[in-house]
């Protein structure tokens, strides 16, 4: 297999692997927005409640 074959196996695999990763990212960031658009803009509940903190005076 002569080197210039090589060379162009492996830049036709880099060249796939950029398309891809601007493919994921342009899709990742279409559904992004999708879901801006339709869902509400608000923090997610919490894993757990936790109890309030109360302050104790040591005034002894």
């Amino acid at each position: 297999m002569p080197l210039g074959e090589i060379g162009r196996i492996l830049l036709a695999l880099v060249a796939v692997l950029i398309l891809g990763n601007l493919w994921f990212r342009l899709v990742e960031w279409t559904l992004g927005r999708i879901k801006r658009l339709f869902l509400r803009q608000k923090d997610p509940p919490a894993w757990h409640p936790l109890l309030p903190e109360q302050e104790e005076n040591d005034d002894t």
